[in-house]
């Protein structure tokens, strides 16, 4: 799992990490406000959709980054092997995987926060 991480470049795949890392933590401040204050429940809902958002489109923007990278190696080589093609694509892949991935784990937990938050 580690090598595929350090595989989409490590700037965008940790940029996407740190957003997965705040939209958990602000979920989970979410609840612990949840009884005590429900504003800053919906804050840190908000706060929680918005780094969601930015993983999702860092994802994106890494995959187009290495999709551009891909292609420029490809015109310096002429004509290349399928395999070496296939391999650049994969990478170029793994930036828009992980974005998604953050994106989903947060939305279920936005959606879990919502549906508390509107219970009260």
């Amino acid at each position: 799992m580690l090598q595929r991480f350090y595989e989409g470049g490590p700037l965008f795949m940790s940029l996407i990490l740190i957003c997965l890392l705040l939209s958990i933590l602000f979920i989970v401040l979410g609840f612990i406000n949840l009884k005590k204050n429900k504003d800053a429940s919906k804050k840190y809902l908000r706060l929680t959709i918005d780094s969601s958002l930015l993983g999702l489109v860092l994802g994106f923007l890494g995959s187009v980054i290495g999709l551009i990278m891909a292609f420029d190696s490809v015109e310096a080589m002429g004509s290349p092997s399928p395999e070496v093609f296939a391999g650049g694509l994969k990478i170029s892949l793994l930036t828009a995987t992980f974005g998604l991935f953050s994106f989903v784990v947060s939305r279920f937990g936005i959606l879990i926060l919502r549906w508390f938050i509107k219970e009260e």
